[in-house]
């Protein structure tokens, strides 16, 4: 059976960085719309997310990400649920490589099990003086549990505007290599592009993105997008 994204999901993975590794923290977040490369995974609406991690000094880490979905009125599933497990590695003073294994689950609907799948991915990060550049890639050999080969490709920069101020623009494209499995809107692939601007204040971090894809759908069109977290250390 061909699939075809309209208003179901893709999900979504929250990656360590090397400065944010504690033992074990938390991280609980309010978004007024959970998009995954520009895709609505909550039909437009807020979430509330959470993490529980856990990093050693060698770089191994493994943790867990919650958070409510919408799929819309067909379908009940309310919550996608992922756990992942990794290793960091910096590889010299400018280059570094986090890599690992996740796993998405989804809950709420006598289907939603259905949806549940593997991701490998490679996380490529270059410091300069100008900022932190990345390379990301994911892939899956179950997308969305259809036996369907898919991957993820990203390109990423974070400069620093002013001190405690960050801005990230990326770019990402999602491509399926099996249409009659997994499509995107009736095609193969789709490009996401999205500005960040970042900062903290009192514990908080706070982030404001403008986000848009080429994809003409409701869930996965221009839109801005608020969040806010705090992280807890243990």
């Amino acid at each position: 059976m061909k699939k075809t994204m309209t208003a179901a999901s893709v999900s979504g993975l929250l990656l360590l960085s090397a400065s944010a590794m504690a033992n074990v923290s938390s991280t609980v977040k309010v978004v007024s719309d959970y998009t995954f490369n520009g895709v609505s995974q909550t039909t437009n609406d807020p979430a509330l997310q959470a993490s529980l991690d856990y990093a050693s000094d060698s770089g191994f880490y493994a943790g867990t990400w919650a958070s409510n979905v919408d799929f819309g009125d067909t379908d009940e599933t309310n919550t996608e649920w992922d756990a992942y497990l990794g290793k960091f590695y910096q590889l010299n003073e400018k280059w570094s490589l986090d890599t690992g294994i996740a796993y998405y689950t989804y809950h709420g609907d006598d289907v939603s099990s259905d949806y549940n799948y593997p991701e490998a991915y490679a996380k490529f990060g270059y410091n300069s003086s100008v900022g932190d550049t990345e390379f990301n890639f994911w892939y899956s050999w179950d997308y969305f549990g259809l036996d369907a080969n898919h991957y993820i490709a990203m390109v990423a920069h974070t400069f620093e505007v002013a001190e405690g101020h960050n801005v990230r623009v990326s770019f990402d494209r999602s491509t399926s290599t099996d249409e009659m499995k997994w499509a995107w809107d009736g095609g193969k692939s789709y490009n996401h592009y999205r500005v960040a601007y970042m900062t903290s204040y009192k514990g908080f971090d706070f982030d404001i993105a403008l986000e848009d894809t080429n994809m003409n759908l409701d869930n996965a069109d221009t839109r801005v997008v608020f969040g806010v977290a705090r992280t807890f250390s243990f």
